[in-house]
């Protein structure tokens, strides 16, 4: 779609999204993996589409994230991008594709904005600081992510609320000022105490996004598969089976998007 069209067909940039979350708007992320589902989530209001890699779970069927690859993550980020015109399209770094070097992350994440990607988000604490500070000095905007990140499972021991103790707590609050101070224009916190996720956002000046994080942060994010009701799995408590009620599967995303703007989602039954 040409950027000469109207505002609804003119993709957000992130200065923007940054703006919309200064002025006190919520912002509304969904996970997306193909064409149909980013042209009804961009009608329905979304926000921002992340090709996450969750995608090994709910589409490839992987009992963790761990399997995708970035062939893979490519492909996905090709579709969903073919398929919105309006939303940021945000790629998922896999595991293995930017843990080795900041090189080798460049070269990764050239090749998801290559795809369509207009931000690549990477999995990690202040150990990724100096990633996110080389993708960005080269022209690759970063969301960084912090608290549960499912690619440490086996290092975690396991998919657990993290930042309970005050020791932990304040280990996350650092993660999220060094990804800052490198650059990161998001911050994506997940399964933190709701009491802890305030303090991180109140603490940034850029937009935090929460997936079990508790209301106070600057948007929510959920899986698809999951607020649909598709992915067959044991869901998590953050989420909610936006599908029930609803008149289709537009009409679900669109519920989502209105709750998460109207402060209504998460509740304290999403929130630890």
């Amino acid at each position: 779609m040409s950027a000469q069209g109207t505002d609804k067909n003119v993709r957000v940039s992130i200065p923007k999204l940054q703006e919309r979350a200064r002025t006190g708007e919520k912002l509304v992320m969904l996970t997306c993996y193909d064409a149909s589902f980013a042209r009804i989530s961009d009608d329905a209001g979304v926000d921002m589409l992340l090709i996450g890699d969750s995608l090994g779970m709910v589409v490839e069927g992987h009992d963790s994230t761990l399997p995708v690859t970035i062939e893979a993550t490519e492909y996905h980020v090709r579709c969903v991008a073919r398929g919105s015109d309006r939303a940021l399209v945000i790629g998922d770094m896999p595991f293995g594709s930017f843990q080795e070097s900041p090189a080798q992350a460049f070269h990764n994440a050239a090749r998801l904005i290559a795809a369509g990607a207009q931000m690549v988000k990477l999995e990690g604490g202040a150990v990724m600081a100096e990633t996110t500070k080389f993708l960005v000095d080269r022209g690759i905007p970063v969301c960084a992510h912090i608290g549960l990140t499912p690619q440490s499972v086996h290092t975690l021991g396991g998919y657990r609320v993290q930042g309970k103790q005050d020791a932990a707590a304040e280990r996350l609050l650092e993660d999220a000022k060094a990804n800052e101070a490198a650059g990161a224009a998001f911050v994506l916190m997940e399964a933190m105490p709701a009491a802890l996720a305030k303090r991180v956002t109140d603490s940034l000046s850029v937009p935090t996004i929460g997936i079990g994080a508790g209301p106070d942060v600057s948007g929510q994010v959920l899986v698809n598969y999951d607020m649909l009701d598709i992915y067959p799995g044991r869901k998590a408590r953050f989420v909610k089976n936006f599908m029930q009620g609803a008149p289709s599967v537009k009409g679900a995303i669109e519920a989502y998007v209105k709750a998460v703007k109207a402060k209504t989602f998460p509740g304290a039954e999403h929130s630890f």
